[in-house]
């Protein structure tokens, strides 16, 4: 495809001035370079591309290229000038034209991820970024031991790495508050585990969230607060794991619901470890990873790097100073429950 031709007005009084500076020497003046900036810019702003308008002034010195002796030399240096001049108002109005850009597209994140803006018009925005709304979306949330932002060589690799391999229309990638985003359409779980597995790649101590799939506007907000959650969830927790589902973790908002309830089961299920010599943490320690093993003894003893011998005493001792059993299936609902209570709302070290 051959490129826009440049229109006459962006050459008036181009070769009036080589002929004048063939003659007399001089250089370009103050007013005549501003004349050629503003000129770059209105053609920027036009569509007309800098290959041509340059092509245009260099045809145009061609044509009017003086043939006195010693005059070429001036001639050189204005169209030197000239050109320089257009190239910069013409990479100033596409550099304005970048920062508007990267301003609609941060105030429409805002608002997408802040639920703010009427949905409508929010539908209406979203599809000059890609996404279509009426649609159902997830959210995907990656933290790392620094913040992310916009132009960190990790950001770009991981969407480079992304965007390489998914269809870039219909993805949408970000940060926030220091967190790198990925938003992608709710049936395209793939996106998803991608955009995971590079972050956790390309950053150590990584960590990705993925918000359960949420239909309409505002269904992107709520991916995106259920994926902060699970993030906050699994700190609290100490969750392990690079990759956390919402719709995995949903058993533990259910029980920090009801605050109230939750420490008054802590306080009877676990209030009497609080006697024990040394305090309750290094048995509740014990429990943590008596059940994060699903009861294996010899699994938590090495895990608190103690013999099969002492933890069995310690089980023991949990046994007969809160008089329910952690090995017997009985009693264990009851007592795992209280110590994932525990940690939601880290007791001992806070008072409930």
């Amino acid at each position: 495809m051959t490129e826009q031709a440049i229109p006459e007005h962006y050459l008036d009084g181009y070769a009036r001035t080589l002929a004048e500076v063939a003659a007399t020497g001089r250089r370009l003046t103050r007013e005549e370079l501003a004349a050629r900036r503003l000129l770059g810019e209105q053609a920027a702003h036009a569509g007309h591309g800098l290959r041509a308008l340059i092509t245009a002034h260099l045809a145009a010195a061609r044509a009017a290229w003086p043939g006195a002796p010693g005059s070429a030399d001036s001639a050189l240096a204005a169209v030197q000038q000239a050109v320089d001049a257009l190239a910069e108002g013409y990479e100033r109005a596409q550099r304005l034209t970048v920062r508007r850009e990267e301003a609609a597209r941060r105030e429409f994140i805002d608002d997408l991820l802040y639920g703010r803006s009427d949905l409508g018009r929010l539908a209406e925005r979203a599809e000059r970024f890609g996404l279509r709304l009426s649609r159902a979306h997830a959210v995907a949330v990656a933290e790392g031991p620094a913040a992310y932002a916009e132009d960190d060589p990790v950001t770009r690799q991981v969407e480079r790495a992304v965007l390489a391999r998914f269809d870039a229309r219909s993805i949408l990638l970000t940060t926030k508050n220091g967190r790198l985003l990925c938003i992608a359409p709710g049936d395209e779980d793939e996106v998803l585990v991608h955009f995971a597995k590079q972050a956790y790649a390309a950053a150590d101590g990584c960590r990705v969230a993925v918000g359960r799939p949420r239909p309409g506007p505002g269904g992107v907000v709520q991916s995106y607060e259920e994926a902060l959650a699970s993030l906050e969830m699994a700190a609290r927790l100490g969750l392990e794991g690079p990759v956390l589902r919402a719709a995995d973790l949903l058993v533990y908002p259910v029980l920090a619901r009801d605050r109230q309830a939750l420490a008054d089961l802590i306080e009877h299920a676990l209030g009497p470890l609080t006697s024990a010599r040394g305090g309750p943490v290094p048995l509740l320690d014990t429990l943590t990873a008596y059940f994060d093993c699903g009861c294996v003894a010899a699994e938590a003893a090495r895990r608190l790097s103690l013999s099969v011998r002492a933890l069995t005493y310690r089980l023991e001792r949990i046994h007969r100073l809160t008089g329910t059993n952690p090995a017997d299936p009985a009693h264990r609902y009851t007592l795992q429950t209280a110590v994932i209570g525990a940690r939601l709302l880290d007791w001992p070290a806070k008072p409930l």
